[in-house]
């Protein structure tokens, strides 16, 4: 990989995660340009919010882009030229996926394979995309390991990012780009999504509302810090996967805390940080949820000598003191850590 500065886009910059990752390339002193679609999965104002917030300061542009459109795509590419990608925009959410299907097909398998084209035809040096740890699907063993069955998806979301992992594969074996596919788990923190359990949960509380908790609370959950997140996927980019004997320069990593805990224990850590007592919903298990995630993240460990570690009650203190029940935008940025 070609040392110094680089130029990298990043798809889905207006997102939570994306919006951090195009901030630390920014800071880092990278020409960083970054594009979403703004849809209106949940309330846009909350994208609008982190791009003046935490990509403003940086003049890091993000411009409105349908990568489900290959002419948007190529036209995209053509403007930014970048070297390296960091492919953050789909359309996440395991429940919205059993009564929303066509958007995933259309955002996380036709936009992907616009962009893996793109790659290709740019010569992109290497190509970072989000996967996710829904692929693990119903497996039992755990921590859940790379080299673990991903064959047996639980939902729609799950199956289009396994699907992701196989046509990166086939992009990388054929031009020999080098990709790395990120599988995630359960992300939060400050400027996070408002359909995540911990944004709901902590809404609920402050309201003083009861809290629905699945399968009796026992769901198990690797929560992972925005912050550890950020960090892996930057250490991650700058260090592709070659290939070993003329292997596909393509490969999957997990990206987790190695800590997970119960959707009961998560309750009473936001009930310390934020000093209240929950009301709790017991509700049935939900079609397309998993009993658990468990990272087993010493691949990510060996690789860029870095491991998620923010302990959770420390996360969520930094939500807690982020988040404002009486409005979905913050009038300043993410408290400095």
């Amino acid at each position: 990989m070609t040392a110094g500065k680089q130029t990298i886009l990043v798809t889905g910059a207006a997102g939570f995660i994306g919006s951090f990752v195009a901030a630390r390339l920014a800071g880092l002193g990278h020409d960083v340009a970054g594009c979403d679609n703004f849809n209106d999965y949940y309330d846009p104002r909350l994208k609008i919010g982190r791009v003046r917030a935490l990509l403003g300061p940086l003049e890091v542009p993000c411009r409105a882009a349908e990568l489900a459109d290959p002419v948007q795509v190529a036209a995209l590419f053509a403007r930014v030229c970048p070297t390296l990608v960091v492919h953050l925009a789909a359309q996440a959410g395991v429940r919205h996926s059993l009564v929303a299907p066509g958007s995933y097909l259309q955002s996380n398998l036709v936009a992907f394979g616009n962009v893996l084209e793109a790659c290709r035809r740019h010569h992109v040096e290497h190509l970072l995309y989000a996967s996710s740890s829904s692929v693990y699907g119903g497996n039992t063993k755990v921590p859940f390991s790379e080299d673990d069955p991903t064959d047996a998806p639980l939902s729609l979301y799950a199956a289009t990012k396994k699907a992701n992992e196989l046509m990166a594969h086939a992009y990388s074996h054929l031009s020999r780009l080098p990709a790395t596919g990120a599988r995630l788990f359960t992300v939060y923190g400050p400027w996070g999504r408002p359909d995540m359990a911990y944004f709901s949960f902590t809404d609920k509380l402050l309201r003083g509302e009861a809290i629905p908790v699945f399968a009796e609370g026992r769901l198990l959950r690797d929560f992972t810090y925005i912050d550890d997140i950020v960090e892996s996927l930057v250490r991650l980019l700058f260090k592709p996967w070659t290939g070993n004997d003329g292997a596909a320069p393509h490969w999957v990593v997990n990206v987790g805390s190695e800590r997970p805990v119960t959707v009961l224990e998560f309750i009473g850590t936001l009930e310390r940080v934020l000093g209240l007592r929950a009301e709790l919903d017991f509700q049935p298990m939900q079609p397309g949820d998993v009993a658990a995630t468990h990272a087993d993240a010493s691949r990510l460990q060996a690789w860029v000598g870095y491991a998620p570690a923010t302990p959770l009650e420390t996360g969520l203190a930094r939500f807690g003191q982020w988040y404002n029940p009486r409005s979905l935008i913050r009038p300043h940025a993410a408290p400095s850590k």
